[in-house]
């Protein structure tokens, strides 16, 4: 008696399988064009906070990444703090640079920022309450927080109504969040 297995199906039905897609979120931030005698960019992050205010994942960090070789006393690094929300609720414990995290601080105008769930800028989150927050903190200039409550994960259902925004004052302009399921 012989008996034979056979692979084909299982391999035909991995091929043509739906592949799972990871939960994600897009973020729209808007610094606005300021007409100041010395503008110097804005430091800027944006980071995911759960319902107790702790941070759940530094979503990105802007600021002067300079090399040593221009920058000796790492003075980049040093303003950081400036960010003050962010500095005190998780910031401090940052070894920066971070690959995918941090960057260089961003002209005027609007920039998007996108991330899936299970990535080292966006970790895998619990269901639950969240707000995005993003702080913008500039030299010679103010500091303002920005923040959107939205609930985790996104279905489909609530794709249409899942696009928040609000809007700064000063430092930052529209801050818009587009959940994606």
């Amino acid at each position: 008696m012989h008996v034979r297995y056979s692979l084909a199906p299982l391999a035909m039905s991995a091929l043509f399988a739906a592949p799972a897609f990871a939960a994600g979120l897009a973020v729209n931030i808007e610094i606005p064009r300021l007409n100041a005698s010395e503008y110097h960019r804005p430091y800027v992050a944006t980071w995911i906070e759960r319902a107790d205010n702790t941070v759940a994942g530094t979503l990105a960090v802007w600021y002067d990444v300079r090399t040593k070789t221009n920058n000796p006393e790492g003075e980049g690094t040093k303003w950081l703090k400036d960010l003050r929300q962010w500095w005190r609720r998780g910031g401090r414990e940052l070894a920066v640079p971070v690959d995918g995290v941090t960057g260089a601080t961003k002209p005027a105008g609007k920039h998007q920022l996108n991330f899936t769930e299970g990535t080292a800028a966006m970790p895998k989150l619990a269901p639950g309450a969240y707000k995005l927050v993003v702080e913008a903190a500039r030299e010679v200039g103010g500091r303002e927080v920005v923040s959107i409550p939205f609930q985790w994960p996104p279905t489909a259902a609530a794709t249409a109504a899942a696009q928040s925004t609000a809007t700064g004052k000063e430092e930052l302009g529209e801050i818009k969040l587009e959940l994606k399921p």
